[in-house]
């Protein structure tokens, strides 16, 4: 059975995919050394997630930052 999540423990690859207009299912943080953000798949989730792992993905840098720093709020808040 396929999962109909993506998962990813990098901030790195969640930011990209936030900023390229994929929404967060959920943050799991029931590990308290790391979270795991988890994404709805999508049409092109896979493939932008390929692009970002090959240095090939063309987003804005400044999105990019807001989103790291979106993301780590949602961390360490409740």
């Amino acid at each position: 059975m396929q999962s109909e999540e993506y998962q990813t423990y990098d901030l790195g690859c969640a930011s990209a995919l936030v900023s390229a207009g994929f929404e967060i299912a959920s943050i799991d943080k029931t590990n308290l050394r790391k979270v795991q953000f988890k994404f709805h798949k999508e049409i092109k989730l896979e493939e932008t997630v390929e692009k970002y792992w090959a240095d090939k993905l063309k987003i804005n840098a400044r999105t990019f930052f807001d989103n790291v720093k979106m993301l780590k709020n949602r961390i360490y808040s409740e």
